[in-house]
């Protein structure tokens, strides 16, 4: 069995004391290949205000996040998605592997209420196929994002 490398977002959260499982997959595994649940596992989207700011949401994965209650939980007139070839310069994460834990700069994050219903979510580790499970209000607080509903 090969090593696994641990990812910033790993080291963010062992230096936070956060417990977390660390889970690397194959390209062509499921969740539910290495015992996970898809339910559980949350998308981070990057958006950029009218305000010109930026902002991240964290929705459920077979989800789609509603711009307009986006835009009002930030109390800003409109929002949209970030162009994806900007995410790696503003984030420091390529698509695939955008970790709400660790940005190159801090963001007003939101997360979706639905994740509360859960013990444990799954995000990105903050490289493509890397995702750590953590526990959400652990989520919430490290990354200062209250719980908001985002999604259509």
């Amino acid at each position: 069995m090969k090593k696994i490398s641990k990812t910033n977002v790993c080291r963010i959260l062992d230096k936070e004391k956060i417990k977390y499982k660390h889970i690397v997959r194959e390209e062509q595994e499921s969740f539910e290949d290495v015992n996970e649940d898809s339910n559980i596992v949350f998308k981070t989207l990057v958006l950029v205000g009218s305000d010109k700011n930026h902002y991240v949401c964290v929705i459920p994965l077979n989800e789609h996040l509603d711009l307009k209650k986006a835009a009002k939980n930030f109390n800003i007139k409109s929002i949209q998605m970030l162009m994806q070839k900007d995410l790696k310069n503003l984030t420091g994460y390529v698509h695939g592997g955008c970790s709400p834990i660790g940005m190159k700069t801090k963001f007003k994050t939101l997360i979706d209420q639905r994740a509360k219903e859960f013990e444990e979510i799954i995000v990105s580790g903050g490289k493509v196929l890397n995702f750590v499970k953590v526990n959400p209000l652990e989520l919430s607080k490290i990354c200062d994002a209250p719980f908001s509903d985002l999604v259509v």
